[in-house]
């Protein structure tokens, strides 16, 4: 197993497990029963994603796309452009 990415907190680590999942790689999320212990631990490193080495290189570029991802305009007002509507 490698140690591919540092996610900035709990949610992202979790979209980017789902989302590595979806594309048929199983990863890991470490250390995100230690978030409690914040301010008592460093707080930075606590989280990181966890894949097999064989998916390593696949799931960093899936990462790094979603990293470079940018909002789709489409139909939204124009009082909102540039905002993602959920």
């Amino acid at each position: 197993m490698q140690r591919i990415y540092e996610p900035e907190n709990l949610l992202e680590g979790q979209l980017l497990v789902d989302m590595l999942a979806s594309e048929g790689i199983e990863a890991h999320l470490l250390g995100q029963h230690l978030l409690g212990a914040v301010g008592e631990l460093p707080a930075g490193g606590l989280l990181g994603l966890l894949v097999c080495d064989a998916d390593a290189k696949r799931a960093r570029q899936l990462i790094a796309g979603y990293n470079a991802a940018q909002p789709v305009t489409g139909d939204e007002p124009e009082s909102y452009l540039g905002v993602l509507l959920c």
